[in-house]
């Protein structure tokens, strides 16, 4: 996280980020578990802070904030100032590097991983991947074969996502590279290319593209704007740089005339090009990343000039994956893709009453300033005792606070739901007489993720069928680069969730986002409705629409799609259509 916030401006949630890996370098240390919990807690109210963090380093009143002292203050400022923390150096160089690739395997944790090491002497992931294959860890007090069977399938995922990053730790950084650019004198036009741009969920590095006619004066200037990088290559087109995180970033180095050949080549993907170059071709042209040549043409000035040329409609940058797109582009079929201005409002959010960490007031007030005309809560039901889950009595207490909100507000209207476990009988945590009370209901997967394919999907096709159901959350449970997802049949819970009306979840959290873009196309054409929502538990949890606007849009879906681009009133009768 440092490392990648390095390269752009400092913020609350880059500081929460680093205080929460401290907790982990303590814990593998085996360090007291009040100090762990100090610095957890600190994470927490950075994180969670309403005021300006900028603002409370420099008037020197971090210590008014609870758990917060004199040490930790000062770790946290300098921090806010250098982008470095000498603390966190000093953890992190007495801490072997592999523990902590190995405690990103599900079902590590810190303690589990000192024992590997101690006891075993396994030290990186590799080791711990061969261990596991030759059945070593099995023997070792406290774990067993099918704790060593897990430890072997997260090695194996891990491994495959080695060297991509989730795009919503890169995009904040990407974006920050490509505005400072645009404010330099000597840059025409800028923009991140690559699958990036086409908003892939992973990326394995950054492509950013200039127009300009003094490429040096560019090139440094992008060199000032990354200080602690190393650099890989630097010439007249392309300089080549990788982030303290690994992460690779290249620049290249166009002419504004070149530039709509470069955006269009370097946004990709190959297959998409590959397909675009033989159309020009078939009309006796020759395109490549800086030039249409061949057959006399109309100018090209723009991306869209070049699909026009090419006798296509304009496609966008989610769409260019060579999925149809191309054909749909010559016979101006085409979907107009939904888009972040087309949400009415936001659903599925988390409050303190549960797992969150902003009180409902906050998460009510931040979604009116967002500009949203409804808020929908679903905080976890009572069996979710990991997350702080809600008994009948406080989800009661918590339905008079909406209640009250809304006999006082004109603009926003909060909704009473439920995150509500979906039991692995495929029953629901809390009775009908519970549920009936609720505007919506939400049904998700938290635990039992090992149920065979057949299991797990007669588990959730009985809960789709429950009349109070209203939104299937993250339906395959997948965590990118953490987490496969569960073995289930989705076609058959699509197909239910169509027939039954049930909307499917797009869970924009960037460690997320499931529905993957892919199945939502498929879902898509067996007639499902959708959601896009962020899975909030603060109020910054808002910015994640973006990625799933990003995956929704990837999906083919348009604003007739998405049911959150409903007024109020029409989604509200859609859930109350079932019951």
């Amino acid at each position: 996280m440092a490392a990648l916030a390095a390269s752009r401006a400092m913020d609350k949630r880059d500081v929460a980020r680093l205080l929460d890996e401290i907790a982990v370098l303590l814990e593998l240390k085996g360090e007291n578990p009040f100090k762990v919990r100090a610095y957890v807690n600190a994470s927490r109210v950075i994180d969670g802070l309403p005021d300006d963090l900028g603002a409370r380093v420099e008037a020197g009143t971090l210590t008014e904030l609870k758990g917060i002292g004199e040490t930790l203050a000062g770790n946290i400022t300098e921090l806010w100032r250098t982008g470095r923390m000498s603390y966190y150096d000093e953890l992190a160089a007495a801490t072997p590097p592999g523990y902590l690739d190995m405690i990103r395997v599900p079902g590590l944790g810190a303690k589990k991983v000192r024992a590997l090491g101690e006891e075993l002497g396994i030290t990186t992931l590799a080791k711990l991947k061969r261990a596991a294959q030759k059945g070593d860890i099995r023997e070792l007090k406290g774990f067993g074969e099918q704790s060593e069977k897990k430890i072997l399938e997260g090695t194996v995922l891990l491994e495959a996502g080695a060297g991509r990053y989730l795009a919503g730790e890169v995009r904040p950084v990407a974006e920050e590279l490509v505005a400072a650019l645009r404010r330099h004198a000597a840059v025409e036009k800028a923009e991140i290319g690559g699958s990036l741009r086409r908003w892939a969920e992973t990326v394995k590095d950054v492509d950013l593209l200039v127009a300009t006619t003094k490429p040096a004066a560019v090139t440094k200037a992008f060199l000032a704007l990354v200080p602690d990088a190393s650099v890989i290559g630097s010439g007249e087109t392309k300089t080549s740089v990788r982030l303290a995180s690994g992460l690779a970033v290249d620049l290249r180095l166009v002419t504004p005339a070149e530039f709509p050949f470069a955006l269009h080549y370097f946004t990709g993907s190959v297959a998409h090009n590959i397909r675009i170059r033989a159309r020009a071709l078939e009309r006796g042209m020759s395109l490549n990343e800086y030039a249409l040549s061949g057959k006399r043409h109309a100018a090209i000035h723009s991306e869209e000039d070049l699909f026009r040329v090419l006798g296509l409609s304009t496609i966008e940058p989610e769409l260019r994956e060579d999925r149809g797109e191309i054909e749909a582009a010559e016979a101006g079929a085409l979907p107009k893709l939904v888009t972040l201005r087309d949400l009415r409002g936001i659903l599925h959010c988390h409050t303190t009453a549960s797992d969150g960490k902003s009180t409902l007031e906050e998460m009510a007030e931040a979604a009116e300033a967002w500009g949203a005309e409804y808020l929908g809560i679903a905080d976890h039901s009572v069996s979710a005792r990991y997350a702080n889950g809600l008994s009948e009595a406080e989800l009661k207490h918590q339905g008079a606070a909406i209640d009250r909100w809304n006999a006082g507000s004109t603009k926003l209207r909060v909704l009473k739901g439920s995150e509500v476990d979906i039991l692995p009988d495929g029953s629901l945590d809390y009775p009908d007489r519970v549920l009936d009370r609720l505007d919506f209901v939400v049904a998700s997967i938290h635990t039992n993720f090992t149920m065979s394919e057949e299991a797990m999907t007669e588990r959730m096709v009985k809960a789709l069928r429950n009349k109070h159901v209203s939104i299937l959350a993250h339906p395959t449970g997948r965590l990118l680069l953490q987490r496969d997802a569960y073995k289930v049949k989705l076609d058959e819970v699509v197909r239910v969730a169509a027939e039954e009306g049930v909307v499917v979840e797009i869970n924009a959290n960037p460690n997320r986002l499931d529905l993957d873009w892919r199945e939502a196309r498929a879902a898509k054409e067996r007639g499902a409705k959708f959601a896009v929502n962020p899975d909030a538990h603060h109020v910054s949890g808002y910015d994640d629409h973006r990625y799933g606007i990003g995956v929704a849009r990837k999906g083919w879906l348009t604003k007739k799609d998405v049911v959150n681009t409903l007024p109020v009133e029409k989604l509200l009768a859609l859930f109350g259509a079932r019951r």
